[in-house]
């Protein structure tokens, strides 16, 4: 069986943590090559995962013909110009979140998409391929938890350190770009439909001028999403689901851990039940599903005008946090 060779932009902690060991598991790919500004950095990033080329440069991974795939860990503001070189050298874009800083900036890259249409592009939005997602969601869309009302979700860490990305203001860190941004996505994915209009409070860093703690409501005409997000917080992270006839909370959304099971809670009129969902690694199954996309030639599982349409309401909340009020999305 054919298997997809990916080349890796960048030696983020989130690529050589989770991502390429996870990529290392998949059926359908394998991770051949791996670039870094700092040509060490690559050459030890290739030898701790056993491959086959580093480079000390981007434009010369991109140029590498035994390369089908590309994923991009890069900071934010990297996320837009890199995928679309990715996509004029002839490939694939697994492109870490959040898509863009801005949705303008995103739809510059879905022009680019379209000018080829024979390569796949989506963001990595790795928690919507983990099953409890998928188990969430199936209890909303069948009914189980009556009419969804409202979601309530919190993630949160915290980080000082003035070299973290996130606390870089020049290159799209902050809380809503880089966690709160699952809120969003989330809410719009159980609701099944994008807000009507958002509104936002937010508490600025004085020196890293990035927003350390935002919080955020989103009406979608139907019900609402409500979130909490910050970078200098206690660590937490959890969804609380709420319809006419039942609840679902989830324990750990967003990172849970390959080896361990997840739980959910599911409860109604009749009483309440666990779901334990056996242990897996979301960034494997999102590795699959990207590169039997590309094997098959079907649509990747979330399109890349998702991602545009996620930029939307978080460019909203932006726009709600300086002017104070509700803004329309």
């Amino acid at each position: 069986m054919r298997k997809i060779r990916w080349g890796v932009l960048g030696v983020a902690t989130i690529a050589t943590d989770k991502v390429i060991p996870a990529m290392q598991r998949s059926a359908y790919g394998e991770v051949v090559a791996i670039a870094s500004r700092s040509a060490e950095r690559a050459r030890a990033a290739a030898t701790r995962f056993g491959l086959r080329r580093s480079y000390g440069d981007y434009d010369a991974l991109l140029a590498d013909p035994g390369i089908d795939a590309v994923y991009i860990p890069l900071p934010n503001h990297l996320h837009v110009p890199w995928s679309i070189r990715a996509l004029e050298a002839g490939k694939h874009v697994l492109c870490e979140k959040p898509i863009a800083l801005t949705a303008a900036a995103a739809e510059t890259l879905v022009e680019a998409g379209r000018r080829h249409p024979n390569l796949k592009l989506t963001e990595a939005f790795m928690y919507r391929h983990h099953p409890q997602w998928e188990t969430a969601r199936r209890l909303v869309v069948d009914g189980n938890v009556g009419t969804l009302r409202t979601i309530d979700s919190t993630f949160t860490f915290f980080s000082d350190d003035p070299a973290e990305i996130v606390n870089r203001a020049d290159i799209g860190g902050g809380a809503l770009l880089d966690i709160g941004c699952y809120s969003v996505s989330l809410s719009r994915f159980l609701f099944g439909r994008e807000p009507e209009r958002v509104c936002a409070a937010v508490d600025y860093d004085p020196v890293f001028r990035t927003d350390r703690l935002t919080s955020g409501m989103m009406d979608f005409g139907v019900g609402t999403g409500t979130f909490t997000c910050g970078t200098q917080a206690p660590d937490c992270e959890r969804v609380r689901i709420f319809g006419t006839a039942g609840r679902i909370e989830i324990e750990t959304p967003f990172t849970p851990a390959p080896d361990h099971a997840c739980n959910l809670l599911h409860q109604t009129d009749a009483g309440a039940e666990t779901i334990a969902l056996d242990p897996c690694d979301q960034y494997t199954i999102q590795a699959d599903a990207f590169a039997r996309a590309i094997l098959d030639d079907t649509p990747v599982p979330t399109p890349i005008a998702d991602a545009v349409a996620n930029m939307r309401v978080i460019d909203a909340f932006f726009r709600s946090a300086a002017d104070g009020g509700w803004i329309d999305v």
